[in-house]
């Protein structure tokens, strides 16, 4: 662990605040006059605070450039208003949609245009034509859910397909599996509405002469950009056409093919890719295709990677609509990063993998499709050995194989950090192999690590690599090696970028791929549409060299923390744990667990990526210098539900319910905490004083006006109703009941805090299913609490305290090996996480951690065979934050399996309660959006006769004060099944 404290202004290193005035000098513009100008029109949000500036500083790239301000537009007037007012104070401007880009593309010294929050309509679906108009924000998956109910598809689907834009695709004229079955973005967008700098305003498309004509005769701005175009086509024809490779994925360069003689002079399709550097997109209408109503994987395993991708002609031959390659090292370091668990097991034998996707109008033409390759492959040299998945839930768990790459390559144990910087070239398919073993040799000759997995189909690799991107010799030998890499690319007719574009990281390398010549026509090409060079400056012409704007290089130097948690994921290093996040930003998707906060809000700064981002600034001190004292960091972080959906379902596993506990346990540092912070983070205190009188307790806590003046005194909202102590509480319940004549095997049931004092009826349950199944339930010495509370308000010297007691009270059945079973699933993560971080090298610790289970995981674990009876009912299952995203809700299916009922597990993320924040009167309106997301509607659906499921104390709470209904506990069913009910 780091050793000196980061305390703002009594920081013993100073601060390095980022000079305002002088940068506005630098970039030539009044920062303080533009913001005035602009916050003077626009209905959007307009945002030049140090925070909001950090939040945009970097995207998913290797760079990193603090912007001027940041732009939120409520309206296509309001984007227009905004480039006319930065084109009087002549200030760059940069649109972005989800900020994912891996090659600097989204960050600048400019007004950044966020697209994502409001300017996000499906304007139309047209099923006949089989097109959609759409404005730039809209998500990927938004639009092809859409275009699912009609039976059509957007066919280019990246990986960040849950959260990424339209608006970004079209920048980067980005791909995914799917291109095999429909082609890049480029050939799937008809016409776009666009924004020059300059302020022309017009729709862009196919041009054919009688059109081309009309334009002409209008004369202006419009027919000049026509004109130029046309003569830049004319011009250049020659090298265009020798030099840009004919393979699938040339993705690299501007599109200047739209613009040959001969061509349908297509000036969407030449935008498409332009990276931001041409123009604003205010609109497109895109293509859709046809969705195959049936689909079928099969995968294949060869000896290793290289015979994998010599086989991918004779499978392309075989007409999938997708076809990934991915070799043993990615399979390798998914395991060992215990990324998709029990799924690497479906995989056939070998060491390089083909996952092969037919489609069909019903499932019997999809695997005919399949097995028709099978039978030609049976016969190949090698032969593979195969696999057929027709079942889609398990298809889906071996394609998470493969969308695990970036987690399993980004921060492997025990190695160095890797880095995009040749992420994603691409050859042609037939060239795949030969292009694979060159580039190993290479990688080996300069003594870099590099898994090799990506779009086979389409001879489009991806690869992170171990550069050092922090001292001067580690940064000349990436130069080398990009520079090297791209001859060899180029030398087999391939493209430095076939999906994430150049911005600044390829930008350098393309006279390499193209020649000097068509690197001009670029120029040129990007000259016409913005002759000021404001439009994304920088990035892809006469761009910013590879080695500048590094996000880390040679003058990182955050500055040293001393933490409480042990981070012994990276290296007990704080500074490292916030290099975790890549900047992918899968935190913005609207399913799952993560980020209830940023669903609820769209706000970036409650992403788990912009919180993150907001402590790698906190600790460079340059534009964020208040330390552990940082306001905007604690703004963000405030709505931490600490839901611990990052854990689980980020790609990198960043941990920001650990690194909220951590910012807090600091900030409060010599200060007094909110009211509340004591009311609930010490609520085993009261419980226990409320135990002793729950009645009088429950008078002034729900009775007015007492009522009404202990909620505005704790800052409770007042729709909520402070829950009432239970009359007797479990422990004195337990202890007063008469136990079964023939005691099983012992085992600690841990009475929290809630069961305890609130639901002793769900501990009773508990008692009665665990003696059924054959156990001796005991209880612990004396009261303990695990201290969950405690976390989230940053108490973190009283929780380990409390952890330290527990092992005291508990030493002798810890070493007994005594299984402990917890019914509250906030409270198991405790011990499961917060334990071995909190109390890092403690053997006791790690015992302790390892004999918890949740009731469902004990019951499948150690009681398999145990019945309970059966439920003819429908049940609605909502699995607890913590459950879905560390524990996994696999334990309570199975049990859920056997008693017969016809459940759902609800895709519902957090509900929104997490303890104290829902009742917290300043963030009651965000715990209720995150109820009514999904929890609460499937709620109020559901019939009088369905079971609601929930089998955490928040949760069920959140049911109770939102509807009519009461939810019950896994022990509670599993009681009901018992009695035959």
């Amino acid at each position: 662990m780091l050793r000196k404290p980061l305390n703002g202004a009594d920081e013993t290193r100073p601060a390095m605040p980022v000079d305002t005035t002088a940068l506005s000098r630098r970039a030539g513009v009044d920062f303080a006059a533009l913001e005035h100008d602009l916050r003077e029109v626009l209905a959007g949000e307009v945002r030049f605070d140090a925070g909001s500036r950090a939040l945009y500083a970097t995207d998913a790239s290797n760079y990193r450039q603090v912007p001027i301000g940041v732009v939120i537009p409520r309206s296509t007037d309001d984007v227009v208003r905004t480039v006319e007012i930065c084109r009087g104070h002549h200030a760059p401007i940069l649109s972005r949609g989800a900020g994912t880009s891996l090659c600097g593309q989204c960050c600048n010294i400019a007004v950044v245009l966020d697209f994502s929050k409001y300017l996000n309509r499906i304007i139309d679906i047209d099923a006949e034509k089989k097109i959609a108009r759409v404005e730039p924000g809209v998500v990927l998956d938004e639009l092809r859910e859409a275009a699912e109910k009609v039976g059509l598809t957007f066919a280019p689907d990246p990986a960040t397909h849950s959260h990424n834009t339209l608006g970004g695709m079209i920048g980067n004229n980005s791909c995914g599996p799917h291109s095999v079955m429909g082609g890049r973005t480029e050939e799937n967008v008809l016409e776009l509405d666009i924004l020059t700098y300059d302020g022309l305003r017009c729709r862009v498309g196919t041009t054919d002469a009688e059109t081309f004509a009309q334009i002409e005769a209008e004369g202006g701005r419009r027919a000049d950009i026509y004109r130029r175009l046309r003569a830049l086509g004319e011009r250049y024809a020659e090298p265009i056409r020798r030099c840009y490779p004919d393979i699938p994925r040339r993705v690299s360069g501007f599109n200047l093919r739209a613009l040959l003689p001969g061509s349908s002079f297509d000036l969407a399709r030449a935008l498409v890719g332009s990276e931001g550097t041409c123009v604003v997109v205010l609109e497109a209408t895109v293509r859709l295709v046809d969705s195959p109503p049936a689909r079928t994987l099969l995968v294949a395993g060869f000896p290793d990677v290289y015979a994998a991708a010599d086989a991918v002609p004779e499978v392309m031959a075989a007409g999938p609509i997708a076809l990934e390659g991915m070799d043993d090292r990615l399979v390798g370091d998914i395991e060992s990063m215990g990324l998709a668990p029990g799924n690497v097991g479906l995989l056939p034998e070998g060491a390089g993998w083909l996952l092969v996707e037919f489609g069909g109008a019903d499932r019997d033409e999809a695997e005919g499709r399949a097995r028709a390759l099978m039978e030609r492959l049976e016969r190949a040299e090698p032969k593979p050995s195969m696999k057929l998945y027709a079942d889609a839930a398990e298809a889906q768990r071996v394609w998470k194989i493969r969308e695990s790459g970036l987690g399993a390559t980004a921060h492997v144990p025990n190695e160095r950090l890797t880095w995009e910087g040749w992420e994603d070239s691409a050859v042609a398919p037939e060239n795949l192999g030969r292009y694979l073993r060159e580039l190993r040799a290479l990688l080996d000759r300069h003594g870099y690590r590099g898994d090799f997995y990506g779009h086979f189909g389409q001879g489009c690799l991806h690869t992170r690599i171990d550069f050092d991107l922090e001292t001067a010799d580690g940064i000349a030998r990436y130069r080398a090696f990009i520079h090297e890499a791209a001859r060899l690319v180029s030398g087999l007719g391939g493209s430095i970028s076939g999906e994430h574009g150049d911005g600044q990281s390829k930008a350098e390398l393309l006279p390499i791929m193209f020649g000097d010549e068509v690197v001009q026509a670029f120029r040129e090409f990007k000259a016409i549409w913005d002759p000021d060079n404001r439009m994304n400056p920088g990035k892809v012409v006469d761009a910013f060299r590879v080695d500048e704007n590094l996000r880390l290089g040679t003058g990182y130097d955050p500055r040293p923390v001393e933490t409480r948690f042990a981070y012994t994921s990276d290296n007990g290093d704080f500074a490292r744990a916030m290099l975790r996040c890549v900047g992918v930003g899968a935190c913005r998707s609207k399913k799952g667990v993560m980020c209830p906060s940023y669903m609820a809000t769209g706000e970036e700064m409650h992403s788990t990526r912009g919180r993150a981002h907001l402590l790698f600034e906190m600790l460079r001190g340059e534009t964020l210098t208040g330390g552990w004292k940082e306001p905007a960091v604690k703004e963000a972080l405030d709505l931490c539900l600490s839901c611990k959906g990052c854990k689980g379902e980020c790609p990198v596993r960043v941990d920001m319910a650990t690194y909220k506990a951590e910012f807090f346990s600091h900030y409060y540092e010599g200060r007094l905490r909110p009211i509340s912070a004591y009311a609930f983070g010490l609520i085993d205190v009261w419980s226990r004083a409320a135990s002793h009188a729950p009645g009088v307790a429950n008078f002034f806590s729900r009775t007015e006006p007492f009522a009404g003046f202990a909620k505005w005194l704790l800052g409770i909202h007042p729709a909520r109703r402070l829950p009432a102590f239970a009359m007797e509480a479990f422990a004195p319940a337990f202890r007063r009941r008469r136990p079964p004549a023939a005691a099983g095997k012992p085992l600690i049931l841990w009475p929290d805090t809630f069961n305890n004092h609130f639901h002793p009826e769900v501990a009773l349950a508990a008692v009665q299913v665990l003696e059924h199944a054959g156990f001796e339930v005991r209880l612990p010495p004396v009261r303990l609490c695990c201290g969950r509370p405690l976390y989230e308000f940053g108490m973190l010297d009283r929780a380990r305290r409390y952890l330290l007691r527990i092992l005291d009270a508990l030493d002798t059945q810890i070493r007994d090996g005594l299984p402990v079973v917890v019914l509250e699933p906030a409270c198991l993560t405790v011990f499961r996480e917060e334990l071995p971080q909190m109390l890092a090298g403690n053997e006791q610790a790690r015992r302790l951690s390892s004999q918890v289970f949740l009731l469902s995981e004990f019951l499948e674990q150690r009681a398999p065979h145990a019945r309970f009876g059966t439920l003819a009912r429908r049940a609605v299952v909502h699995g607890h934050c913590h459950h879905q995203a560390v524990i996994g809700m696999d334990a309570e299916a199975a049990v859920l399996k056997k008693l017969g009922l016809d459940y759902e597990i609800l895709d519902s993320g957090c509900c929104g309660m997490a303890g104290a924040f829902g009742f917290e009167k300043d963030k009651y309106d965000v715990s209720m959006r995150c109820a009514e997301r999904a929890l609460l509607p499937a709620v109020r659906a559901a019939a009088d006769d369905t079971l609601l499921i929930a089998d955490g104390y928040s949760c069920r709470e959140q049911i109770v004060q939102s509807t009519a209904r009461r939810p019950l506990h896994l022990a509670e069913v599993l009681r009901l099944a018992l009695k035959g009910e």
